[in-house]
């Protein structure tokens, strides 16, 4: 059974049926380039009403300290998800500025990639272990990718992590029996169209990362 953080939420409607579905944390993307991107004022008007006890994040790709102050002015986020090339050196600084909790996001495709967890689990407060996209891609994230999940299984890291990239409610089941993930988080895998959540979807994610 694991914990579900559904990202790129932009619908009243769509976030209320992830709260109700249960949703641990609700991830909102300050990343212009997104089919699934918010305001400062669109984010601060949908997260207004949200229960105690569901985490507000903010998914930022290298943000300028300018777009990070515009954003928690306007949006009480309970912490920063940072997504892009952001080194371990400047996860602690945006930690220290902000002084909200950050997860890093690391892209996995292969067994090179693993090291990265350990690096910046020394600075983050959560990792997010996701796909790796392909060169080029417009987006580090959200591509519907997934990566071998027998690369994690029996590892552990410094800090708690999510588990990301290609999940579905038809593969989520089996992502978490094998990786022992104990949060799923998904975007693209529960739309009708990019950056368009589809409720029954939202539903039936829950239902099968529940077990």
């Amino acid at each position: 059974m694991a914990e579900v953080k559904i990202c790129g939420l932009s619908d009243r409607a769509h976030l209320r049926v992830a709260v109700e579905a249960g949703a641990r944390f609700v991830g909102l993307v300050f990343f212009p380039k997104s089919p699934r991107a918010v305001t400062a004022d669109q984010a601060a008007a949908l997260v207004g009403d949200l229960p105690m006890g569901v985490a507000k994040v903010g998914l930022f790709v290298d943000p300028a300290d300018a777009l990070l102050d515009e954003v928690l002015a306007a949006v009480p986020l309970d912490m920063i998800q940072l997504h892009g090339h952001e080194s371990p050196a400047r996860v602690a600084e945006v930690k220290a500025r902000h002084g909200l909790p950050v997860m890093k996001a690391v892209g996995i495709r292969g067994p090179e990639d693993l090291g990265q967890l350990t690096d910046y689990g020394v600075v983050a407060d959560m990792l997010l272990v996701d796909a790796k996209p392909a060169a080029g891609a417009a987006l580090p994230g959200g591509n519907g990718l997934a990566f071998d999940w027998r690369l994690l299984v029996g590892r552990r890291w410094l800090r708690p992590w999510m588990l990301a990239g290609g999940l579905t409610p038809d593969n989520v089941a089996e992502a978490v029996r094998l990786t022992g993930a104990g949060i799923v988080d998904v975007s693209s895998g529960v739309e009708s169209a990019p950056g368009i959540k589809d409720e029954a979807r939202i539903r039936a994610f829950f239902e099968a990362a529940r077990g």
